[in-house]
């Protein structure tokens, strides 16, 4: 038998630099106007007594985010998504560079006025009930008498919480699911333009992780422009239009996720017979289960299945693999780190031979 071997497999699509097929390729959003938009921007925070400056916690950020689409900032814990909401809403200031929202510098106050945001971790006022805190944060915005009545109505009815808990129960004694709607509902309260939402469905359980997924599709139902990070990949991927990965304050790249996956490239093969040295050729990750092997193509499937007759293995399945956000999510920021590593190693060797040529001078010239 011929043993055939296969070249190395390939891997998900990787992005060197930020990926602009930036601009909205859906029908719904294409001739929609910026409304969001970031310029080159950059944050350094001081810390210490001296304020010493710290690393960059956002690096030349430029995004462009049109109306009535849900965009998803990822990254990994210190990325610099928490830094870039604060920046968009005004919070901080940015060290160099600029941000719009609404037409508006970030933080004008008529923009404020326009805007929603739940933070990751919220306070509430423990002894107050959710609905006396929604009449509260409604009257911040002027919201007044029957109008404030109906509009919390409305929003105790679309975050699911039963109006009996908002009006006789403290918060305190409330769920973190429980909370987590109030906090919905306040960021609704001015029935805003663009909302922000940092970490929607942090700390929920699946159930309260669907409640806010429902909630926040009927959002984008309505044409509501939100902008929300989130280290839940799997919801990411069902609710957003597009996605931007953030990794060390750098931006990854910026698209539709299914522009940033691209065309699946590889195959889930399902199998019995045949030589395992020459499945081990053509497959990765190969397991056994229920008399099969299983195992993933990344060559010619018509060439794999050539070569699986000549060795009498009997093809159950082969199926294209759909590569999930997740993985595509995990692939660009462990080929940053590699990148970032191997640059970390070329100038340490650089310094290192400059430190010698140095020495062998200083001899020459005494």
């Amino acid at each position: 038998m011929t043993s055939v071997s296969a070249p190395q497999p390939s891997s998900l699509p990787i992005y060197d630099g930020v990926q602009n097929g930036a601009g909205p390729s859906t029908s719904a959003l294409v001739h929609q106007p910026i409304i969001i938009e970031t310029q080159d921007l950059r944050k350094v925070y001081r810390t210490g007594f001296w304020l010493k400056a710290a690393p960059p916690s956002l690096k030349q950020c430029s995004l462009e985010i049109y109306k009535g689409e849900t965009f998803g900032l990822l990254g990994p814990n210190g990325a610099g998504k928490t830094t870039l909401l604060k920046l968009l809403l005004g919070i901080v200031r940015p060290t160099a560079g600029g941000a719009m929202l609404l037409g508006q510098p970030a933080g004008h106050s008529e923009t404020k006025a326009r805007i929603g945001y739940l933070p990751e971790n919220p306070y509430f006022y423990d002894y107050l009930t959710g609905w006396e805190f929604l009449r509260y944060t409604a009257g911040l915005f002027g919201i007044k008498g029957k109008a404030q009545t109906r509009r919390i109505t409305e929003l105790l009815e679309l975050v699911q919480l039963d109006m009996h808990s908002a009006k006789k129960k403290q918060m305190r004694r409330y769920s973190k699911g429980m909370l987590q709607r109030v906090g919905m509902a306040q960021a609704l309260i001015n029935d805003p333009e663009i909302v922000f939402l940092d970490e929607p469905m942090s700390g929920l359980d699946p159930t309260g992780r669907y409640q806010v997924r429902e909630i926040i599709l009927s959002l984008k139902e309505q044409g509501k422009t939100l902008f929300f990070n989130s280290h839940v990949l799997s919801d990411v991927e069902m609710i957003c239009d597009r996605i931007a990965i953030l990794d060390q304050g750098e931006l990854v790249c910026v698209g539709e996720i299914k522009q940033l996956l691209g065309n699946p490239d590889y195959y889930k093969v399902k199998g019995k017979g045949g030589s395992l040295d020459v499945l081990d050729q053509w497959l990765r990750d190969i397991t056994f289960a229920d008399g099969y092997w299983h195992g993933t193509l990344y060559e010619d499937p018509f060439e794999f299945v050539s070569t699986a007759r000549l060795m009498n293995a009997h093809i159950a399945k082969l199926e294209v693999a759909k590569p999930t956000l997740e993985e595509f999510f995990m692939e660009q920021i462990r080929y940053r780190r590699q990148q970032r590593a191997q640059a970390d190693l070329e100038r340490a060797a650089n310094q290192k031979s400059a430190k010698k040529k140095r020495s062998a001078k200083k001899p020459e010239q005494t």
